[in-house]
């Protein structure tokens, strides 16, 4: 029988840091149980950092809340054991639907090729998400989950920070090298260091309605991302719909900045906008009941800086954007990604805590990337002035029969894993290279075989920083590399390797060396989180050395 994890509820336990009257110093400590604080504390405990999570609740979140989880989060949460379960309980999508008044202008595929593991999307409740990372979390022998637990204050120095615990025996004081603040868009964390975060508003509210549906009326719609612009049930406005686990569906309508939104969450006027979309197909008379129901507007904010010392933020903590686009929760886990490799080297001295000052720079820039795109999608949803409206307005007819106008439509940029082309820890290629995958960009993934066995290519690329070489390669002098570095050697399918690699991987399909633009000689040095920080056509270990140490700030 499976959980009903809306009403699991955790039992608080005192700990042995509440009977010591020095405070017991950790490694690191993370405040928040949501899905960026436990995806961050599986991360890290899967690379041997003992981490206590605090959580100032005793249950998972409530309601659906985000449902939309990108192929990139997906092959996270791969690396990290817990993908299948995810992907086995999510409603799989790679199609999007665009309409227009009372016509279907186009459709578009996010996933036009085979040969990935992972759809574009999937939706699930946030709740199944939580539920299933803090049983990940929980069976984890390095991560202790303390419920009731709440952060009241916070000190620290040069060398560690001290936090103040209110739990229901009352307070006591736990010592750590470094903290995450993962304590969503409300971070007291923020608030206790005297930190903002800043952006803008918009003037719009919007009704999300959860609907659970029965079986025979869910069947009326396809697993796709369904969007309205002005449609004949709700004129003048946007709707917004998808299909979640269990028969439920999310349903997001535009209301308008002078809706109220005590009036519009009243079960009844609520019920009368669902059954009118429902009429489009035919479905008037479907019997529907709500899970649940919130009337939000939305900001495009961050903080100005994500690392504060001993202190460092991630998730809804940091960075906050409009849910179209799916780039909120999807934007978190990949700040949990980034951050975990460098803090475990960190706290193991095999890099300086200067590394941790690149997580900022990193996901600074991958902020920015996310407001402007949400920002960009929010102003062509709701057109502020009669000539915006106009100017989507004829996009959208244009779009009907002209691809070049299909760019311009913005129903939401939906969530892609930022390329940090940027960051300081890329070494710049020396030569040339088709393709996207640039130093900063994430890998690709690819079917292969491993020990004659079907296989995926992102699964040999985990943990610790990975040299992947296309063809036989001479590996001995990296052997005694500055950090532990792992060696994938990719052949062609049915080719005999004369290389004594970690992992030797046979390129089934030929689409690793087509998407990675590879030759033999070709190597790519992909980083724990992969993503690709080298590239070269032919390279020498001195060339890997230095890389290596630029990517770990040891140069």
């Amino acid at each position: 029988m499976p959980l009903d994890y809306q009403s699991l509820t955790f039992a608080y336990r005192s700990s042995s840091d509440q009977r010591n009257a020095t405070p017991v110093r950790h490694p690191v400590v993370i405040v928040g149980a949501g899905p960026v604080g436990l995806t961050c504390a599986i991360d890290l405990a899967r690379q041997g950092i003992r981490v206590i999570v605090l959580d100032d609740d005793d249950t998972l979140s409530t309601g659906s809340r985000a449902i939309c989880f990108a192929k990139r989060t997906l092959e996270i949460w791969d690396r990290l054991d817990c993908g299948d379960r995810m992907v086995d309980k999510g409603v799989s999508w790679n199609v999007g639907k665009v309409h227009f008044r009372d016509d279907l202008v186009y459709r578009f595929d996010l996933l036009d090729e085979p040969g990935h593991r992972r759809p574009a999307f999937i939706n699930l409740q946030q709740y199944y998400v939580e539920g299933f990372l803090f049983e990940t979390a929980a069976a984890e022998q390095d991560i202790e989950l303390r419920w009731k637990n709440r952060v009241v204050a916070l000190e620290q120095d040069a060398t560690h920070a001290t936090l103040t615990v209110e739990t229901p025996d009352g307070p006591y004081r736990l010592a750590c090298d470094y903290v995450i603040a993962c304590d969503g868009s409300r971070s007291p964390m923020r608030d206790m260091l005297g930190l903002k975060s800043k952006g803008h508003s918009f003037r719009d509210r919007f009704l999300i309605a959860d609907v659970k549906m029965t079986p025979e009326a869910s069947a009326r719609f396809a697993a796709e991302r369904w969007f309205w612009f002005d449609p004949p049930f709700h004129r003048g406005q946007s709707v917004l719909l998808h299909q979640q686990p269990d028969d439920v569906w999310r349903i997001d309508f535009q209301l308008g900045w002078d809706a109220d939104p005590v009036v519009e969450r009243e079960p009844g006027r609520v019920a009368a906008r669902v059954r009118a979309l429902l009429a489009q197909d035919d479905g008037a008379d479907a019997e529907f009941t709500f899970e649940w129901m919130s009337v939000y507007t939305f900001s495009c904010q961050r903080m100005e800086r994500f690392r504060h010392g001993r202190v460092l933020f991630a998730g809804d903590a940091a960075h906050g954007v409009s849910p179209f686009g799916a780039r909120g929760a999807n934007s978190g886990v990949q700040d949990a990604d980034n951050l975990a490799w460098k803090m475990r080297l960190v706290l193991q001295g095999r890099a300086p805590d200067r590394l941790l000052d690149s997580y900022d720079e990193e996901r600074v820039a991958a902020a920015d990337e996310n407001i402007l795109n949400s920002t960009r999608s929010t102003d062509f949803i709701t057109p502020k002035s009669e000539i915006s409206k106009t100017f989507r307005d004829a996009v959208l007819e244009l779009a009907r029969d002209h691809p070049f106008a299909r760019k311009l439509v913005n129903s939401g940029r939906l969530s892609v894993p930022s390329t940090l082309a940027s960051s300081s820890l890329n070494t710049l290629d020396r030569d040339a290279f088709e393709g996207a995958l640039v130093p900063g960009a994430t890998c690709v993934d690819a079917p292969v075989t491993v020990d004659g066995q079907p296989a995926w290519l992102l699964d040999q690329l985990r943990e610790d920083f990975t040299l992947l070489c296309f063809g036989n390669s001479s590996l001995e002098d990296l052997r005694d590399a500055i950090v532990p570095l792992r060696f994938v050697v990719v052949l062609p399918a049915g080719a005999v390797s004369s290389t004594a690699a970690t992992t030797l991987v046979h390129d089934r399909e030929g689409r690793v060396a087509t998407r990675y633009d590879a030759a033999p000689g070709t190597a790519y040095l992909i980083r724990p989180d992969q993503h690709v920080c080298a590239r070269w056509r032919s390279w020498d270990a001195d060339d890997v050395r230095a890389a290596l140490a630029r990517a770990t700030c040891n140069d």
